[in-house]
């Protein structure tokens, strides 16, 4: 059966996330029932990672196998028409063959995320739903140096969820940047693999750096307790946005770390 990789961009404002459930719309679901619409079958997508609801994202990556030996750009126009006509807020935005070796979520070697804040005192009305709005002033340089207290590899159980279904908490952070463009910080995370709420404990754990609250020593003295209950406030979902997944060569067998929830 050929495979198909996808890169999926989507706004997860009316979804309980990507993941297929009985408890609402999912952004897997709108896929799977758009293909059946071309197709005629039922698929099960794989995902490079899972994101949560209200989360989007810019270039989430799917795989699917078809019966079917179809051009990928007719496979990515097709489904999309489909996506369109039942008013789903996903797109297609590439499509291609890979061999039957390559899986979406395992062949990873990095994902990248980014987390939206507007720092303002006004309301936020147009990006409401796409950022974090925090009234007070941030300072983003603080918020930088902070978050290099959370680059490398670390045991990251205060930085994750609860529920986090991962083996272990470890986890290699190879960047982590904090910017600021006039209103809009962007906090912008790279990794092989994260864990269940790992970017979102980081970006609500820096903002109360840039308020002043927290140092970034107390960033590092929280990461080295390795204690939930250390952890910062846990930033909105919708200030999240799943941007990019790098693979190697896709023919070739590597298979890499999990990755958890977003």
């Amino acid at each position: 059966m050929p495979r198909y990789k996808m890169v999926v961009e989507y706004d997860g404002t009316p979804y309980v996330g990507w993941q297929r459930q009985d408890n609402g719309h999912s952004v897997q679901g709108a896929i799977e029932k758009a293909i059946h619409a071309m197709t005629g079958e039922w698929t099960s997508l794989r995902a490079a990672g899972r994101t949560d609801t209200g989360v989007h994202a810019h270039g989430q990556v799917c795989h699917v196998d078809l019966v079917k030996d179809w051009r990928a750009e007719v496979v990515a126009n097709a489904v999309n028409a489909h996506l369109v006509n039942a008013e789903e807020s996903v797109a297609i935005i590439d499509a291609e063959k890979v061999p039957e070796t390559f899986d979406a979520r395992f062949s990873a070697t990095k994902r990248h995320y980014l987390y939206r804040i507007i720092s303002r005192r006004a309301p936020i009305a147009i990006e409401a739903m796409r950022a974090w709005h925090v009234k007070k002033p941030l300072d983003h340089e603080a918020m930088h140096a902070a978050g290099q207290m959370l680059v490398g590899h670390h045991d990251f159980t205060t930085f994750r969820s609860a529920r986090c279904q991962a083996k272990n908490p470890n986890r290699t952070m190879d960047r982590i940047t904090v910017t600021r463009n006039g209103e809009l910080i962007e906090i912008r995370a790279s990794a092989q693999s994260f864990l269940h709420n790992q970017i979102r404990s980081f970006a609500g754990t820096l903002m109360q750096v840039g308020e002043g609250r927290w140092t970034p020593e107390d960033v590092r003295d929280a990461l080295e307790a390795r204690d939930r209950s250390r952890c910062g406030q846990v930033a909105p979902p919708h200030g999240l946005y799943f941007m990019q997944v790098d693979y190697g060569d896709v023919s070739t067998l590597l298979r890499y770390e999990d990755d958890d929830d977003l």
